[in-house]
């Protein structure tokens, strides 16, 4: 058995209990696949990233849900910042490297935000969405896009994403891909809610990743590139975003809730 370090932070918050709640587990060596699978079903948590540090000071990063590996996650990065800097691990600027989505750079900035830079994944509309995501959202969207993560369900209000009361069994269907409502917000420049019954469970609290695709969408239609994002979920969390060119740059705040020790 070894003994290893565990933290559990609530990122895309500054008060505990909110935001999305992410397991960091560094390593010095890779477990096994399944030794790392059994730990995220242990920690039952959204999602549990693993973190090995490559020669050139990049840490090659692998993020856990309770069903199965995921390609791309923003919170459990976020999550994962913040204990390298805040256990004094290694000094900003970070670099993540994951497989589907190349590196991952993160900054510090002034006010505490830490800042990661996505790839830019625009959705694109499309023709004829399967009949399932509407039967499953059972309201109506005005839009429907997609990406390579996600059916993205476009509003005209806050109202309608707050008010989803979706049929998850069907949303489950369109697996691979989630599915992510969204529409112009009251308060900030859009809201979202995410629900991924396939990958990982009924609704995400907060959805770092989705927003490398929902802020140049709404950067277009908003004609502003710098937007303020509410993930309307029942935890919530706020992300703020910026759209550059082929980047898309996803910032929020976090807090450490659990440091300890796992076996493995």
């Amino acid at each position: 058995m070894m003994k290893l370090p565990i933290y559990q932070v609530d990122a895309f918050t500054q008060q505990l209990f909110k935001g999305n709640s992410a397991a960091v587990v560094p390593l010095e060596h890779w477990l096994s696949d399944a030794q790392m699978q059994a730990v995220a079903v242990e920690n039952n948590l959204s999602e549990t990233a693993f973190l090995v540090r490559a020669p050139d000071g990049a840490f090659l990063i692998r993020w856990f849900s309770p069903l199965t590996e995921i390609d791309f996650c923003g919170h459990a990065t976020l999550a994962s910042a913040f204990v390298l800097l805040g256990q004094n691990l290694a000094t900003a600027p970070l670099t993540f490297r994951a497989a589907a989505v190349g590196d991952i750079s993160v900054a510090e900035l002034d006010d505490g935000l830490l800042e990661m830079s996505f790839p830019n994944r625009a959705p694109e509309p499309v023709e004829n969405p399967p009949v399932e995501l509407f039967n499953g959202l059972r309201t109506l969207p005005r839009a429907v896009l997609r990406n390579r993560q996600a059916w993205f369900a476009v509003y005209d209000d806050e109202d309608q994403v707050r008010q989803l009361a979706p049929d998850l069994s069907l949303l489950k269907t369109l697996a691979p891909l989630d599915v992510v409502a969204t529409a112009p917000g009251r308060q900030q420049d859009f809201v979202s809610r995410y629900f991924w019954p396939a990958n990982g469970g009924d609704e995400d609290p907060v959805t770092g990743s989705i927003h490398a695709g929902l802020a140049p969408y709404w950067s277009e239609r908003l004609g502003k590139t710098q937007l303020l994002a509410l993930q309307a979920s029942r935890r919530s969390g706020l992300l703020h975003c910026r759209v550059e060119g082929e980047r898309v740059f996803v910032a929020g705040h976090a807090v450490l809730y659990l440091q300890g020790t796992i076996e493995v």
